[in-house]
């Protein structure tokens, strides 16, 4: 079924989804979502170089297995700022998820408080932080503050996060304005659905806008001091979010911020700028577990989660995979999504003699330079095949051969 709004198409879908990873859910996605929502989720800045190697980066990690570790059953149950995650994976605020859904925000919380997720929402929400937190309100939440020229905005979305329960705010230093992000351009893309904070203080203003117009609103410079003011007005920790470099994490932490989130937003603002794992090493180094660490940009496996985390990350957000499974299956395939890549994660863990997510951050890593290997598995349908027929191959009974176990022909 899909609901309109003024026309846009909204999936209301609430379904589990079956998938093998969640790189397939991007193509299945075009089936339920508008040309120009699904470019605005499924795309980067200019050339997307940098969109492109938060992934492919990760393959300059290698994760060293283990042997006789006498361990089974991993459990990747993990504790943040005091809340206790049943996965060390959280959903990374994005814009406007009445995209991909016709209960935007309300019904992604919903999955990830079923999938025991830290859940961020952002400024640009559609839903409001009163319906988010009711959806779900035991769950935890953080929220992603785009700085207002006005801080009687910013004092009204300070007083409303508070008494919505959310527990700390997620300041984005990283997007100043926005990136050149050439598919929205083409595709005319402006925000089909209204974003409540600014209907609730400007009237219907967020609706029918373009992101570079949205942007606009927002202060295009942040110093130290706001981060101390913000803490002050807010009454709540302030990670400072956008820290590629180890100069910024020390300026950071020097301004009070309670912690340090790495991610260059999933490449929609600087393309040609590192991809964040590559950087994290450094960033951890100079945090030296002084504050906790998020980490985003790139993340579509449970190995890459298994990486960021023994490379120094407390958290790991994933962004445009639950989008995809927002608009495929509503709460419940946000659900599966995060489910997906824990289960990755566990193997993992077992493979390495893991047994907790403690142990995930003292786990060896490598960097061993050789050529970068970026193509999909023999088993991704780019790739496939069709599968030769022979006399030879082909299974004639169901009844299984009790010796060996295989099929008889």
């Amino acid at each position: 079924m899909t609901y309109y709004y003024k026309g846009f198409p909204q999936s209301d879908r609430d379904e589990k989804i079956s998938m093998i990873n969640v790189d397939e859910l991007e193509e299945r996605a075009k089936k339920v979502m508008p040309e120009g929502a699904y470019y605005y989720i499924a795309s980067g800045a200019e050339n997307e170089w940098t969109w492109r190697a938060n992934t492919s980066a990760f393959n300059h990690y290698q994760i060293v297995p283990r042997a006789l570790t006498d361990m089974d059953d991993p459990q990747t149950d993990t504790e943040f700022m005091g809340m206790k995650l049943k996965t060390p994976i959280m959903i990374s605020p994005i814009a406007c998820h009445g995209i991909a859904h016709k209960d935007a925000e309300v019904a992604t919380q919903k999955g990830a408080a079923a999938a025991g997720a830290l859940f961020s929402s952002s400024t640009y929400a559609n839903k409001s932080v009163e319906d988010i937190a009711a959806a779900a309100p035991e769950a935890p939440r953080f929220f992603q503050l785009y700085l207002s020229k006005d801080w009687d905005f910013n004092k009204m979305v300070f007083d409303a996060i508070k008494k919505a329960g959310y527990k700390g705010i997620f300041l984005t230093v990283d997007a100043l304005v926005s990136g050149y992000r050439e598919a929205n351009l083409r595709t005319h893309f402006t925000y089909p659905v209204p974003l409540d904070f600014f209907t609730r203080y400007l009237g219907g203003k967020g609706e029918g806008q373009s992101v570079a117009q949205m942007y606009a609103s927002s202060a295009q410079k942040i110093s130290p001091e706001d981060v101390a003011r913000i803490k002050k007005e807010s009454g709540l920790p302030v990670f400072v979010k956008g820290v590629m470099c180890a100069e910024d994490a020390y300026k950071a932490i020097g301004a009070g911020a309670d912690g340090i989130y790495v991610t260059n937003h999933g490449g929609r603002e600087v393309d040609g700028a590192p991809a964040t794992i590559d950087v994290l090493p450094e960033i951890a180094k100079a945090v030296n577990h002084r504050v906790p660490i998020v980490f985003d940009s790139g993340v579509r496996r449970g190995s890459h989660v298994f990486k960021a985390l023994a490379l120094g990350a407390d958290i790991v957000g994933i962004g445009r995979p639950y989008l995809y499974g927002l608009a495929l299956g509503g709460p419940k395939g946000v659900e599966s999504v995060i489910d997906q890549l824990d289960n990755e994660l566990k193997i993992d863990m077992q493979l390495t003699g893991c047994k907790t997510i403690a142990d995930v951050k003292h786990a060896k890593i490598d960097r061993i330079h050789y050529g970068l290997d970026t193509m999909p598995s023999n088993t991704d349908p780019s790739r496939m095949e069709p599968y030769p027929v022979t006399a030879d191959n082909q299974i004639k009974s169901q009844e299984p051969d009790a010796t060996s176990g295989a099929s008889k022909h």
